[in-house]
């Protein structure tokens, strides 16, 4: 459940009222506060109808800029509130939307730890690659700051914000290009190591890497939009672009160009596949703006960037196919 308090001038409060009634709560009550001519109301609601009231008050108080919403948490309440029907819950989503943005708008902030951080994480995995230590990738995987972007870019086409998809598009490609150079860089440092199974395999570009990515798009959104924490399923985002990032950059500095190649098409299949499923679970978890011309903006960039997505992913599945068969046809002579 979550607790909602909305501080709001005294003659605004009857319509606010009107509606809480209609709306049903858990519990709610209304009382003056030391403000002259201030009022505060309390509602107690279920997870699944929050957003509906957050958007009727909303509505409600668009004009007035002497007021203001917030939602609190609730961990237990006595005695203990009757459980939704199914019909009656509007929506599965346990955050609102405005605490997703929230969240995912701090992490998709292009910052100076930011890029610190994507830094630090490149050189414990270009040097684990390297060497062939599979600790120091993991642990490389566990630092590094990519997922902010990633959810941010989804969940800003889903709502049709276009400043949060140039937000975390700069960000995302300020981080990728930290990790190119440093690893770039890394490479006139350290001999390449062609006999490592952790470089060699991110050369290996496959349809199971294809499923990989969208798995790990998928879990980190449902895991966000469900209000549990990211951070594990964001190691499995990471591993999706940190290290090829990084052997992509081991590779040119190499001047390995065919390596380079294959680490560096793995990379951008691995964003594409993060990208799209991420949007789509966001769409299907219904979270979407509040008016009805930014409902339909939304949906008009969701369909956009899922039909640019859809076919950038197309395009690298058959050539990951038309590879296979070659390296298969040269094998076999």
């Amino acid at each position: 459940m979550k607790q909602v308090e909305i501080h709001l001038k005294k003659r605004d409060s009857e319509i606010i009222v009107r509606a809480i009634k209609a709306f049903e709560p858990v519990d709610w009550i209304q009382f003056d506060i030391e403000q002259e001519d201030r009022k505060m109301i309390r509602v107690l609601t279920h997870d699944g109808r929050c957003q509906i009231l957050i958007d009727t008050v909303s509505q409600a108080l668009e004009d007035r800029r002497d007021r203001r919403v917030t939602m609190i948490p609730v961990e237990a309440s006595l005695p203990e509130p009757r459980e939704l029907e199914q019909d009656e819950a509007a929506s599965n989503l346990r955050v609102l939307r405005e605490e997703l943005l929230d969240d995912v708008v701090k992490d998709a902030t292009l910052t100076r730890d930011f890029l610190i951080l994507s830094g630090l994480s490149t050189v414990v995995a270009a040097i684990g690659l390297n060497s062939d230590g599979v600790a120091a990738v993991i642990g490389a995987m566990v630092i590094a700051p990519l997922l902010g972007p990633i959810l941010g870019f989804a969940l800003g086409a889903g709502l049709g914000n276009m400043p949060l998809i140039r937000q975390s598009g700069v960000t995302l490609a300020g981080g990728l290009g930290v990790a190119l150079l440093v690893s770039f860089l890394i490479s006139f440092a350290l001999p390449l190591n062609l006999q490592s199974d952790e470089l060699m395999s991110r050369t290996e570009v496959r349809l199971d890497s294809v499923a990989l990515a969208l798995a790990a798009g998928g879990a980190a959104a449902l895991s966000m939009a469900q209000g549990k924490s990211a951070v594990l399923v964001g190691v499995m985002v990471a591993a999706a672009l940190l290290p090829p990032g990084a052997a992509f950059g081991l590779f040119v500095g190499a001047q390995e160009w065919t390596f380079a190649g294959r680490s560096g098409m793995l990379l951008f299949l691995n964003i594409v596949c993060l990208l799209v499923s991420a949007l789509a679970v966001f769409r299907l978890k219904g979270i979407k703006p509040r008016g009805w011309v930014d409902q339909q903006n939304a949906t008009r960039a969701f369909w956009i960037n899922v039909t640019l997505s859809a076919a950038l992913l197309i395009a690298l599945m058959v050539l990951i196919v038309v590879l296979d068969l070659g390296e298969k046809v040269t094998i076999g002579d």
